[in-house]
C-alpha cells in the first residue's frame, strides 16, 4: 500500500524551514527548529503519533521564537494536508485522553476540511526553560489553520506547565494517529455524507 507522505519548504525573510511528514512511519523524528522546547514537544507527536517526522528550521531566534514557532506549525499543517490528500478511507475522527503525572488531557479532533481550534489549557507559567508558554497555543492554531482541522483541547488536571504541555502534545499525537488511520470497512471511500471533505 503506497504510504502517504509529503515535503513542505517555507521560506521568508523571517524562517527557513523545510518539514516532511510520513503518516505510515514507525515515529522515527528528526527535529532542529533551534528551539529545544518545541523540539522535544514534536518529538513527542512523531513517537506517539508513530509518524516520521523530519522538520529543520532556521529563524530569527534573535528576536524571539514567535515565528519559528508558528512557521513550523504551519509547514507541519500544510504537510499534513498534503499527506492526507483528498483524505480517502481515513478515520476522520480522533480522540485521546493523557496523563503526564497529575496532569491529564484530553484531545478531540476532526479531520473535516474546515480549521476550527478550541485550546482550552490553563498554563500557569509563562516560560518552561526559555520558552514561552503562549506560543503552545500560537503553534496549535497554525497547524489547525494549515491543515484543515477542527481540534478541541481540554485540560482536566495539571499544575506543571511542562507537564501539562507534554500531555497536549501527547494526546495530540494518538488522536491524530486514530484519525488519519485508515478504515479497513471504508476503503477508498469518503467519511463524509456530502462525498468530499
Amino acid at each position: 500500500m503506497e504510504q502517504r507522505t509529503a515535503a513542505i519548504v517555507r521560506a521568508t525573510r523571517e524562517t527557513d524551514i523545510r518539514g516532511s511528514v510520513n503518516l505510515d512511519g514507525n515515529g522515527q523524528a528528526h527535529i532542529e527548529t533551534g528551539v529545544p522546547f518545541l523540539d522535544h514537544m514534536l518529538t513527542q507527536l512523531s513517537t506517539h503519533g508513530l509518524f516520521d517526522l523530519d522538520i529543520v528550521a532556521h529563524g530569527d531566534l534573535h528576536i524571539d521564537d514567535h515565528h519559528t514557532n508558528e512557521d513550523t506549525g504551519i509547514v507541519l499543517g500544510q504537510a499534513l494536508a498534503k499527506a492526507l490528500g483528498d483524505r480517502q478511507g481515513i478515520s476522520r475522527f480522533g480522540h485521546f485522553y493523557a496523563p503526564l503525572d497529575e496532569a491529564l488531557v484530553h484531545v478531540v479532533l476532526d479531520l473535516s476540511g474546515r480549521p476550527h481550534l478550541s485550546f482550552g489549557l490553563d498554563i500557569p507559567t509563562q516560560r518552561v526553560g526559555t520558552y514561552d508558554t503562549q506560543l503552545i497555543r500560537e503553534f496549535y492554531q497554525a497547524v489547525v489553520n494549515n491543515s484543515g482541522m477542527t481540534l478541541h483541547i481540554r485540560q482536566l488536571a495539571g499544575i506543571n506547565s511542562h507537564h501539562i504541555i507534554e500531555a497536549s502534545f501527547k494526546a495530540f499525537a494518538r488522536a491524530l494517529r486514530m484519525a488519519t488511520e485508515r478504515d479497513p470497512r471504508r476503503s477508498q471511500g469518503i467519511p463524509s455524507s456530502k462525498g468530499t471533505l
